[in-house]
Order: structure tokens, then C-alpha cells, then sequence
């Protein structure tokens, strides 16, 4: 890293954020950037006051510092008294002279509106909402460039790690086999009980615990596979442990972002979703001339992590598995430290962790300061996750997001707007089904009714001209 060195070049200049949305991600955001000397919290936005108030104590912002304003005047005035504005219209933040504007609303619709007004108002906008960067990324990133502003992923959540160690792997010219994504939710396995364990969707404080109990000879798959065994394995495991937290939507919605700013491609349009031990993935996630699973190279893939109780797992972390056409290279990598297959021909560099909001400085000084963006070099919309029903639907039915248990979700080249190709998630997320969808139905443009004056669907029609 050689950030520090960058920000050198600038001491004594300080870059002034304000967050739209207060969730767990914007909280950590401002929360580790108020010890930064650089860095200004300048204003805090959200619909609800009480998240606002809620999120100035965890960021352990002095409650006097904060202003709660109703009107621009307001916030100007209060401004000028050097007072941390908080508002209930994110608008308000666009007429501040604030540098950067962190997107963290999580609503498609909302945010693409917040993001293209930020960039409208000579702002650069960090995208924690991964829902509009899903559908409209590329098309933000060129039109900021164009205003001569920085629009940019934010460092912390997975995506944006990917894309940097992608971008590292490649600038070392090392090819990238397959990358991606180790799910928040792991299985553990306690060996001495037969079980295998599994926290998920309850929460921050509360999780939900859901436990797979095993037969001695069941629990034998749940040992370090064997290559030769490979498939016998993975199918095992999948199928005794099919009650345990599934693959979700949400887990391709970063995946679908890296692949759009990476060139990676799926391998599978449900992705694998492998239940591996770290030391197992360049095992499986290589082609299958290095003994794999994979039909192809560059592949962006998700695993669900799987360690005994009292090992270190992944952490929601990221991972590549890569190769050198050098053979003295490649041996240096499967001889130094890097987990690699049997044959030493595809090895292992993983980051087990992404901690989301706390890493988030690092984007928002590269912004503000150096007005560059800390994503991938590229970013074309070749991929959507899209929805295919789990069930029958009728019309009238209302969608929700990528969390939604009537819907699974797919990685499938991009179709425009102006037609019967498969929707992307976030723009079906809250639209209500013009038809009936029988299930196993992929759900398309035309099964819903396009939102009167909606600012994604129109940025989406423009970024359908540009690809």
C-alpha cells in the first residue's frame, strides 16, 4: 500500500463527506472516518431522524457538533458555525460544499437519483448502494468522468476488494483463474459432535442458528476431500447440508459488479456456490485440465466456507486463484505460502475478511484528494443478476429485493430495457407483475409495468446506447 505516500502530497488538505443512509455500512463509514485528519464528516442524511441520532452515537460524534436542519438555509447557516448537518431530505446535502457523497440508502431508486444529483452538483459520489451499482454503474462512472468528477466503488465491501486484487494479480501478470467471494455465512463443523453449524440473516446482535446433525459416515465428507473424490464430495456436502442457509441473491449482487469491472464471467448462471474448505478452493475452482470443476478460465465464482469449530474461516472474505505461465513463478507461488492443487499448477491468494465500513477511508481520501477512483480500470454492463420464480406468482404480486424466497437469482449477459429479456433485480425490486409467472419462469422487462419518471430506468436506457 502506498496510499500514505499519495496523501503525503496533500498534508494539511482535508476532503469533506456527507453519507445518505445511516444503515450498518454508513455507520462505520463515518464512524472510522472522524479519526481521520484529513477527512471532514460534513452532513448525514436519512428519511428517519431517530437512524440519524442512532448513527452520530456509534460514530461517536459529540451530539452538540450535530445540527439537525430542516431547510438549506438552515444547513448553510449552520454550516458556517462549523456544525456536522444533518437532514431528513438528502438534497439538501447536494447545494453543501461538500466533496464527496457516500450513496449507503441500499434503495435502487433512491440512490441512482442521490448519485446522479451528487454528480450533477460537481460532487464525487462513492457507491456503497451495490443495487444501483448493479444495474447502472457504468453508465455513473462516465458520466461523472465526463463532469470531471469521481465516481467509485468503496473499499471494504467485497466487490471493491476484488477488483483491487484482481487489478494487483494482473499488474503482477499473473492470470486470473477464477476470483470471487467466500459467503458471511459459514459452516462449522464440530467434529467430536457430528454437526455443522451455520449463523445467518439474524441480525447484528441476534443471529439464527441453524445445525445439520451427521452420521459418522456422513460426517467423513465433511473432512478435507480427497481429488480423486472431488465430485463424490461436493455433492455430498450440498445435499446434507441443503436445510442450512442457502445461497441468496444478495450473494451474486457484488459478484455480478466485479464481474462488470473485471471481465470475469460466470461460469454457471447460478454460479457453483461450492461448500469448501480454504485449502480445497484452488483445488475445485480451476479448469479442468488443473483438475477442476470449470468449464472455462476468468471465472467469478462464490464459495460457502466450511471449518472445523476453533479454525479461522474466510470472514465474508475474497479470494483469486491464479496462475504464472512462468514455471519457475508458479512454483515460487506454490512453494512461499500460497495454498495450490495437488499438481502445484493453480494457487490460492485469498483475503479473509472485508470490513466493510472501516476500510472505507481509503476510497474517500483517494477521491477527495486525488480525485481518483479505487475500482477496476474498466466497467461495462455485460452481466445482470436477474430473477427466475421459485414459485407460481399472479399478477398483482409485489417483488421484493435480492432477499426476497420467491425468487432465484441468476448471472446472465445484460439485455436493454427496450425489450423481453430478463430484468435486472433491482430494477423488479418493488414493481408489482403486470401477469402470471408460472414458476421456474425467468421474470422479464415486459412482465411489469416501467415506473413513471423512474431516473434508474432511464439511466439504464442510457447505458444501453453506450454499450
Amino acid at each position: 500500500m502506498i496510499y500514505h505516500k499519495l496523501y503525503d502530497q496533500h498534508k494539511g488538505e482535508v476532503t469533506s463527506v456527507g453519507l445518505i443512509g445511516t444503515g450498518h455500512f454508513g455507520i462505520a463509514v463515518i464512524g472510522q472516518s472522524v479519526i481521520q485528519p484529513q477527512l471532514k464528516v460534513g452532513g448525514i442524511a436519512d428519511k428517519n431522524p431517530d437512524a440519524i441520532w442512532n448513527a452520530v452515537e456509534k460514530a461517536a460524534i459529540p451530539k452538540e457538533d450535530v445540527a439537525m436542519c430542516q431547510t438549506l438555509e438552515e444547513a448553510r447557516q449552520k454550516w458556517e458555525e462549523g456544525k456536522v448537518i444533518a437532514v431528513t431530505d438528502p438534497m439538501i446535502l447536494m447545494e453543501l460544499p461538500l466533496d464527496t457523497i457516500v450513496e449507503a440508502t441500499g434503495n435502487p431508486e433512491a440512490g441512482a437519483a442521490y448519485c446522479l444529483s451528487a454528480i450533477d452538483h460537481g460532487k464525487n459520489i462513492v457507491t456503497v448502494n451495490k443495487e444501483v451499482d448493479s444495474c447502472v454503474g457504468p453508465i455513473l462512472k462516465k458520466i461523472a468522468a465526463e463532469k470531471g468528477v469521481v465516481c467509485t466503488p468503496i473499499d471494504g465491501d467485497q466487490h471493491g476488494a476484488l477488483m483491487q486484487m484482481i487489478e494487483w494479480a494482473r499488474d503482477l501478470g499473473l492470470e486470473v483463474v477464477s476470483a470471487g467471494k467466500s459467503r458471511d455465512a459459514e459452516f462449522i463443523y464440530d467434529r467430536a459432535a457430528r454437526t455443522v453449524t451455520v449463523y445467518c440473516d439474524g441480525g447484528i446482535t441476534i443471529p439464527k442458528t441453524i445445525t445439520a446433525h451427521l452420521s459418522e459416515e456422513e460426517a467423513e465428507y465433511m473432512e478435507t476431500m480427497p481429488s480423486e473424490k472431488m465430485g463424490e464430495y461436493l455433492a455430498a456436502r450440498k445435499d446434507l447440508l441443503k436445510e442450512l442457509d442457502p445461497r441468496g441473491g444478495f450473494d451474486l449482487c457484488e459478484m455480478v459488479i466485479a464481474a462488470n469491472a473485471t471481465g470475469l464471467v460466470p461460469d454457471t448462471s447460478l454460479l457453483y456456490d461450492e461448500i469448501l474448505r480454504t485449502p480445497e478452493i484452488p483445488m475445485v475452482l480451476c479448469g479442468k485440465k488443473d483438475g477442476g470443476i470449470l468449464t472455462q478460465e476468468g471465472v467469478i465464482e462464490v464459495v460457502t466456507n466450511l471449518h472445523e469449530k476453533g479454525e479461522a474461516g474466510l470472514g465474508g472474505g475474497v479470494f483469486l486463484v491464479v496462475r504464472s505461465t512462468n514455471a519457475y513463478s508458479q512454483m515460487i507461488l506454490a512453494t512461499k505460502g500460497c495454498l495450490s492443487n495437488d499438481a502445484g499448477t493453480v494457487s490460492l491468494v485469498y483475503r479473509p475478511y472485508h470490513l466493510c465500513g472501516v476500510e472505507a477511508s481509503s476510497t474517500l481520501l483517494s477521491a477527495g484528494l486525488l480525485h481518483i477512483d479505487t475500482g477496476s480500470r474498466e466497467f461495462h454492463q455485460k452481466f445482470d443478476i436477474v430473477q427466475e420464480a421459485k414459485e407460481d406468482l399472479k399478477a398483482g404480486d409485489r417483488m421484493g429485493s435480492d432477499h426476497d424466497p420467491r425468487l432465484l437469482t441468476h448471472m446472465v449477459p445484460a439485455s436493454p430495457v427496450d425489450g423481453r429479456g430478463p430484468i435486472p433485480a433491482h430494477m423488479l425490486n418493488g414493481k408489482t407483475l403486470n401477469c402470471d409467472v408460472p414458476k421456474g419462469t425467468i421474470i422479464t422487462y415486459d412482465m411489469v409495468d416501467e415506473p413513471e419518471g423512474s431516473v434508474l430506468w432511464d439511466l439504464r436506457r442510457r447505458q444501453d446506447k453506450m454499450e
